[in-house]
């Protein structure tokens, strides 16, 4: 049976991505069901698959101008030019408000650049445009840990579970935060 079941899922994925691509970003009304479909995951290769799906619905876009500054962004990135990129995500931000990872992808330099505050208004645009983007919640929580407010990152890392129960570097801090505050209560 449960073979069945994540050949079922995996089947509804391909499908959906061959008929979903012109609803690309956080409208894609594809979404709702991968999110159901990530809830009821018991299996993790599963679950993963479905976890790319959605990153993929985020990051996509049907503007090709968005879309050339998102891969220019991104590399930018990686290559540690935190400064070029925040202008490439700010270019998007302008073209396209409404399109969350624009917004996400700049509250991450940002959060790379240890703009804390900055990243945390980027954060609340892209939770406005997608209350699920369990990226921008998990942001928000590593947020609130660096600045040892263990309230709000516990409140922001279970937020990010209750949409994706399948990101253990989150379980694993949410379990460091309650057994820290247990010592204090003891």
């Amino acid at each position: 049976m449960q073979n069945f079941r994540v050949v079922s899922t995996l089947l509804f994925i391909w499908l959906a991505t061959l008929v979903g691509s012109s609803y690309a970003d956080q409208t894609n009304p594809e979404l709702d069901q991968l999110f159901l479909l990530l809830q009821d995951s018991e299996d993790p290769s599963e679950a993963a698959v479905i976890t790319q799906k959605i990153w993929e619905n985020w990051y996509q876009t049907d503007d090709d101008t968005t879309e050339k500054l998102m891969e220019m962004g991104q590399l930018s990135m990686k290559q540690g030019k935190l400064d070029e990129a925040v202008k490439f995500f700010s270019k998007i931000i302008e073209l396209q408000p409404d399109f969350s990872e624009g917004w996400n992808r700049r509250a991450t330099v940002y959060y790379m650049m240890g703009e804390y505050e900055l990243s945390t208004i980027d954060i609340a645009a892209t939770l406005n445009l997608e209350p699920r983007h369990f990226g921008a919640l998990s942001g928000q929580g590593m947020i609130y840990t660096m600045l040892n407010n263990r309230d709000q990152a516990l409140k922001y890392y279970e937020k990010a579970l209750q949409y994706n129960p399948h990101l253990p570097g989150i379980k694993r801090s949410v379990e460091l935060i309650r057994k820290s505050i247990e010592k204090e209560v003891i």
